[in-house]
This record gives C-alpha cells, sequence and structure tokens, in this order.
C-alpha cells in the first residue's frame, strides 16, 4: 500500500513509460508514423494480395526509388536551413545525360560516374553562392537554373535516347549477395548523413541556421559560407542519385524527369522536415521516398488507378504541413 501523498509503482510506471513515448515521438514523431504506415500498407495490401509480399516486388519498391531517397538527403538539408531548391529535377536529368554521354563514349566507367558529382557539386555551388551573398531568395535562383538547365538539355539533345550503355556502367543493375546496390547505398547515406546532422558542429549549425538565423549570427556561425556549403553538398547527393537514376535501365532518355523535384521536396516535407527550416531529420525523408513507392504499388496491387498516388500525397503534404503549423504554434 502507498503511503499518502507516495505516488504508487503503478503510477510511477505509467508516466515513465508515458516519457518514454513523449520523448520517441518529439524526437522521431514523423519518422515513426511513416514506418508504422508503411508496416500497416504492406500487411493490408499483402493480406488482399500476397503477391504484393513478393520479394521481386519488395526489392522493387526499394531500388526503384533509391535515387529519389538519396536526392532527398541533400534536399533535406536545404530546407532545414531554411531554403529550397526547385531545380533539382533538372539537374539530375542533365547530369544523367552527361553520364550516359561519357560511358557510350568509351571513357572509363569511373569518369562517367564522377564527373555528374563534381557537376552538381560546381552548379550548385553558384546557387549558394547567389542565394548567401548575392541575398536573392533561394526559389527565385534555382527557378532561373530549372529553366537553364531545362531548356538547354532539349535545345542540345532534342530529347534522343542513349542507348548501349557498357555493362560495367550500369551500377544499379548489380546485386552484392542478391541485393541491388542502389539499396546498400541509400541505407549507407541516409544512417552516414543522419549520425552527421545529430552529431558534428556542422550539421548542428544548419539547424541553428533554419531556426534562427540571427541567434546563430550571435553565436559566430559563418551563415554565408554554411549556405554555400549545404548547396555544393546537396549537389553531391544529386550526383550520387543521377547515377543510381541513370543505371537503372539499359537506355537513357535526354530529358528532365517529369515531376522528380516535386516529389523529392515532398518526401523531405512529409518526412518531417518543416518547410520554414529548424526541424527534422534526412532518415524521415528515406522513409518517405520508400512510403511513396509503396503506395504507388499498392495501388497498383488492389487495381486503383495509379493517379490517385498524386491526390494522397497532395493530401499527406497538407496534414504534415498543418500539423508542423499546429506544433510550432504550440511551441510559441
Amino acid at each position: 500500500m502507498a503511503l499518502a501523498g507516495t505516488p504508487s509503482l503503478k503510477a510511477a510506471g505509467l508516466r515513465h513509460q508515458s516519457g518514454f513515448w513523449t520523448k520517441l515521438y518529439r524526437g522521431y514523431g514523423q519518422e515513426t508514423v511513416i514506418l508504422c504506415a508503411m508496416i500497416f500498407l504492406l500487411v493490408a495490401v499483402g493480406l488482399y494480395n500476397p503477391r504484393f509480399l513478393s520479394s521481386e516486388n519488395l526489392i522493387t519498391i526499394f531500388s526503384g526509388n533509391a535515387y529519389i531517397a538519396v536526392a532527398a538527403i541533400g534536399m533535406a538539408m536545404i530546407i532545414i536551413t531554411g531554403h529550397i531548391d526547385v531545380s533539382v529535377g533538372a539537374l539530375i536529368g542533365v547530369l544523367a545525360t552527361i553520364s550516359g554521354t561519357l560511358a557510350v563514349s568509351g571513357y572509363p566507367v569511373w569518369v562517367a560516374w564522377l564527373l555528374p558529382v563534381v557537376i552538381g557539386v560546381v552548379i550548385n555551388m553558384v546557387i549558394g553562392v547567389l542565394v548567401a551573398y548575392a541575398r536573392i531568395p533561394s526559389i527565385v535562383v534555382t527557378l532561373g537554373m530549372l529553366s537553364i538547365l531545362r531548356g538547354g538539355l532539349i535545345s542540345i539533345t532534342g530529347g534522343a535516347w542513349i542507348s548501349n550503355l557498357p555493362p560495367a556502367f550500369l551500377l544499379a543493375q548489380q546485386k552484392p549477395l542478391g541485393v541491388p546496390a542502389p539499396i546498400y547505398i541509400m541505407i549507407a547515406l541516409s544512417i552516414l548523413a543522419a549520425f552527421w546532422m545529430r552529431y558534428s558542429p556542422f550539421g548542428r549549425s544548419l539547424y541553428a541556421i533554419g531556426g534562427n538565423p540571427e541567434a546563430a549570427r550571435a553565436v559566430g556561425i559563418p551563415i554565408e559560407r554554411r549556405i554555400v556549403s549545404v548547396f555544393m553538398i546537396h549537389g553531391a547527393f544529386a550526383g550520387l542519385a543521377t547515377i543510381l537514376f541513370a543505371t537503372q535501365l539499359q537506355v537513357i532518355q535526354s530529358t528532365v524527369p517529369p515531376n522528380l523535384e516535386l516529389t523529392v521536396i515532398t518526401a523531405v516535407v512529409i518526412g518531417g522536415v518543416s518547410i520554414l527550416g529548424g526541424t527534422g531529420t534526412v532518415i524521415g525523408s528515406t522513409l518517405a521516398a520508400i512510403l511513396f513507392a509503396t503506395i504507388g504499388s499498392a495501388l497498383i496491387f488492389t487495381n486503383v488507378s495509379a493517379y490517385w498516388l498524386r491526390a494522397v500525397i497532395g493530401l499527406l503534404i497538407l496534414v504534415t504541413v498543418l500539423a508542423d503549423m499546429i506544433r510550432r504554434r504550440r511551441g510559441a
């Protein structure tokens, strides 16, 4: 029997459990919700159509969208700092064309893989300089870059197909230990980026810049240099995503993948990164990218039009942004 005024062991245990779940939600709330939604979707659709849970389909879901998850890692860093990049889809289209052209022109495979990463870094360095030092809003700069890249690609190539890609170039089709290489790359990059963002001074400074730029500057964070650096890192991830995208099939079309930039940004936002900056994780972005692929596959296996995927994603965006605004108001 508990003494008067002393909480019982049961009550203390309930408070402990409540505290654990509260901390879990505060730290990884959106990631937990996405993971639970994915598991529920897999189970529900798997019961309706067991072929949905076949190893071939699950591998397709994870490997076929790994490039979106990798691109979302860099985009998450950009949005956490309070900026955005709407040119990433056009950049991946241009870099894929360059990579494929190098591969069929007889250049070593490592050159066809490395050059897109280098070019992605250089292009985004230019964007970062304009945003940080010229004080031009990032959406304006990247909209301009989107038009330049999209128009230039179509003008030069005419949307031609690049075929006869050498087998050694097709990284995404390699299967070490029976698992497609893009899955290894996606998981490794997501984990490394998550630890780097959480525990490195550079990563923590990005949250400070996105949360309160004036306070970040007051404590000595070089905001302009950080912004340029994070855009360059984003360019590197776009280059890595390009390699996975360009090596999925035997051919590459010299066009910009439709709606790719919107898909990447949506994955970041639904993954828990606040569109206003300052909060979120790259793990959530990766999980959201896989969730999109899972929803799309589920619609096919349940004989529902794939056009509903856009409607579902739009609804998720509205709910996520609304939840973020409510959370910020409560915090204020």
